[in-house]
């Protein structure tokens, strides 16, 4: 695939030394608050929000290859606090986040956002969740929704981050079969991609606790390398970290390029005590992101393995 060079530098900011991706998700919203309105007044949730945000990404953010915000509280909080390490990438949702309900399974775009505020902020990526099925009523319209934010985004020369989540068009909320997820999400990748995406965020292929048997495992993630023209990383999903760090090395060794890690790393920091949230993440939740990037670092596979820049840069008064 040949990206302009605009993408392909901010490619180069999003990914380690090597090339492979080691991504920090905490653009979550609506079930984050859920669970920390369980013990704080309604009048308290957004700030908590926000403060848990600040600590995961200045404890954690320093140990990855870039960081996905939301922006209605992620970016402004990160960047006015300078929990962000100015080295470290910055990927921007355009998307309101998923819903945490299994029975509503639309999402929106953020009011008053996109591409080029994206940009003023410095990202050097903007990510769209889709919920999509290629057998799904609404599936024409998911697509037309991702062609246009490609179009935009190739216009900017910003990379633009796909993560559809598949879901049983027959009865929403209901889990696919292993056999079932694998199909969809090849197919998925086979439609979708071409509709301007630069990298894939894809959730694991299988169904682990259904079919536990790694080769078949191999074999899946294989077949989404060959379908999928771009660059693509592995979601976590709400999996366990030993299940996702297995994940991550068959991944990686059938051609992921990383991964984009959200609760695996962190969801035992989600907690009203700072300190008690603050004490996880020094422990436990640095250990898992070290272990995680020394993975995809021997495993995974360069982004600049699927991807070259254009030829033929000219500069400006150049003979």
């Amino acid at each position: 695939m040949i990206v302009s060079l605009g993408k392909w530098r901010r490619l180069q900011q999003a990914t380690s030394a090597r090339g492979t991706f080691t991504v920090l998700a905490i653009d979550h919203r609506g079930p984050l608050r859920r669970k920390l309105a369980a013990a704080l007044p309604a009048e308290a949730v957004d700030d908590a929000l926000a403060g848990l945000k600040e600590d995961i990404v200045r404890e954690l953010g320093p140990g990855t290859s870039a960081v996905l915000l939301d922006p209605e509280i992620g970016v402004p909080r990160c960047l006015a606090r300078s929990a962000l390490s100015p080295h470290v990438g910055l990927l921007v949702a355009l998307d309101t986040g998923s819903t945490g309900d299994p029975r509503m399974l639309k999402t929106g775009l953020v009011p008053d956002w996109g591409v080029e505020p994206s940009l003023r902020v410095g990202a050097v990526g903007a990510k769209l969740l889709v919920y999509y099925h290629p057998e799904a009523e609404d599936a024409g319209q998911v697509e037309e929704l991702v062609q246009r934010i490609g179009q935009a985004c190739a216009a900017a020369e910003l990379p633009f981050y796909l993560e559809p989540l598949g879901y049983d068009p027959r009865e929403p909320g209901a889990r696919l079969s292993s056999r079932e997820r694998r199909r969809a999400v090849i197919e998925t990748a086979r439609r979708l991609v071409p509709l301007g995406v630069d990298v894939l965020k894809a959730e694991f292929p299988v169904q682990i606790a259904e079919e536990p048997d790694e080769g078949l495992w191999r074999e899946a993630c294989a077949e989404l390398t060959a379908v999928c023209r771009v660059p693509w990383v592995l979601l976590s999903g709400g999996a366990p970290f030993d299940d996702f760090l297995r994940q991550t090395r068959v991944a990686g060794e059938a051609g992921a390029s990383g991964v984009m890690a959200g609760r695996a790393l962190w969801d035992g920091a989600v907690s009203a005590d700072a300190a008690a949230r603050r004490a996880f993440l020094t422990s436990v939740a640095a250990d898992r992101l070290r272990r995680l990037r020394e993975l995809c670092e021997s495993v995974a596979r360069p982004f600049s393995a699927v991807c070259q820049p254009e030829p033929g840069l000219r500069l400006p008064g150049a003979a």
